[in-house]
């Protein structure tokens, strides 16, 4: 189905914003620790690979995706072209993925701005606090993807701002013989590719923005060029900030250090400690919980952009004011509500988030494809270039679910 496209619309820029915010959030704090195993160089090749393998699923989806009305989420494309039970397992994995990442986001940084508000002399409880920060977001995502794009646009230039002013000083004191030959043994770097299967759940994770191609597709009219071109840059653009950020902490830590830094909680402020002799301590703390902030806020809005536009499209709301406030209420209320009763909880489910987004985000992608071949290019043989996409994102994808699994049952090596 083609759309037709008569009106001006916007840059490419403004999608590969809410591409690369949705990515890159707060999370990747965390690569250099659950990496230092595998260390640099073979950390680095499978952040390339996984970039590579979920942008191919990604514009897999997307493919798909055009052949279908302005609208058309997951739920409607494996209804037409996926058995019933697929259907149903899918929908089950991208709520509970997407809904999990809300649930801990409202959790997690519910505290962070009830101090805050706090210091402003805003006496809020905890409760208060998360109500009044799901309620803000839930308002931008109502207002539609010109809103988030222009806000998470507003958030990540501030985030990138605070982050070369915090650690852009680091890359000078990079040493290269650390990054490829650690010194803290006589073991070969060939002896770190057993901690690199560790690593692959955590490279998937990092690379999640599959919820959001519904949205933009509606955003850019069903243009297939300035969607392709908004995941492209929007996902390489996380990249290079990924391997920027491994660079500077692997770079000025010892690897020998980083089992203890992951004893300390393995967040920023572990990694921090331990650069302190190389970070300027400078009101670092106050720039820290502004970075912070616009770090939650651009991937809470990303996650929640998602899960909404899931939500309207299996539920068949109507992209009106109404419709769309009734799809916010069902999106946005289950997580706040659970957020309170049950604060801490989201710990025992978070794990399995990474699993199940294998599912959606890789295995139902490619059998989309697989299927929409057959239904709309009737006669015509199918690609080598399609097959090998599809190839490599279930390969990838069978991959990621040997490593959890092997994770799971200690069977893979944890540095």
């Amino acid at each position: 189905m083609t759309h037709s496209n008569k009106t001006s619309l916007p840059s490419s820029a403004w999608g590969s914003m809410i591409i690369c915010g949705t990515v890159a959030g707060a999370g990747m704090f965390t690569l250099p620790v659950v990496m230092a195993g595998a260390w640099y160089s073979w950390s680095v090749i499978m952040l390339g690979v996984s970039w590579f393998c979920m942008l191919l699923s990604g514009l897999l989806f997307m493919k798909v995706s055009l052949n279908f009305p302005l609208g058309a989420g997951y739920d409607t494309l494996t209804q037409a072209l996926t058995p019933k039970w697929w259907r149903r397992l899918n929908g089950l994995s991208i709520t509970f993925v997407l809904g999990i990442l809300t649930y801990a986001y409202i959790s997690a940084s519910g505290p962070v701005y009830q101090q805050s508000l706090n210091t402003l002399g805003l006496p809020l409880n905890s409760a208060e606090a998360k109500g009044l920060l799901t309620a803000v977001v839930a308002l931008v995502v109502w207002l539609g993807t010109k809103g988030v794009s222009r806000l998470i646009t507003l958030c990540l230039v501030a985030k990138l701002l605070l982050f070369f002013i915090l650690f852009g000083g680091l890359i000078r004191h990079v040493e290269l013989s650390q990054l490829l030959t650690p010194q803290d043994s006589a073991e070969h770097p060939s002896s770190y590719f057993p901690y690199l299967f560790a690593v692959v759940p955590f490279c998937l994770a990092s690379f999640g923005f599959h919820g959001n191609i519904t949205g933009l597709i509606s955003y850019y009219q069903g243009n297939e060029r300035k969607v392709r071109r908004a995941l492209i840059w929007g996902t390489l653009f996380a990249l290079v900030i990924y391997l920027f950020w491994l660079t500077c902490t692997m770079g000025n830590i010892p690897r020998q250090d980083f089992p203890e830094i992951s004893r300390q909680g393995g967040d920023i402020h572990a990694l921090i400690q331990a650069m302190h002799d190389r970070v300027s301590q400078k009101s670092l703390g106050l720039l820290l919980d502004i970075f912070s902030h616009f770090a939650v806020i651009c991937s809470f809005l990303g996650v929640t952009v998602g899960l909404f536009d899931f939500v309207a499209d299996k539920l068949g709301c109507e992209n009106s004011k109404q419709g769309r406030a009734k799809t916010a209420l069902i999106t946005f209320c289950p997580p706040l509500i659970a957020s309170i009763i049950f604060p801490q909880g989201f710990l025992m489910a978070i794990g399995y988030a990474g699993l199940l987004a294998t599912f959606w985000a890789l295995f139902t992608p490619a059998l989309l494809a697989w299927n929409a071949h057959d239904r709309f290019a009737q006669g015509k043989p199918r690609r080598i270039s399609h097959k090998v996409a599809i190839l490599l994102v279930v390969l990838f994808g069978m991959v990621n679910i040997i490593a959890w699994i092997g994770s799971q049952l200690h069977l893979i090596p944890e540095f």
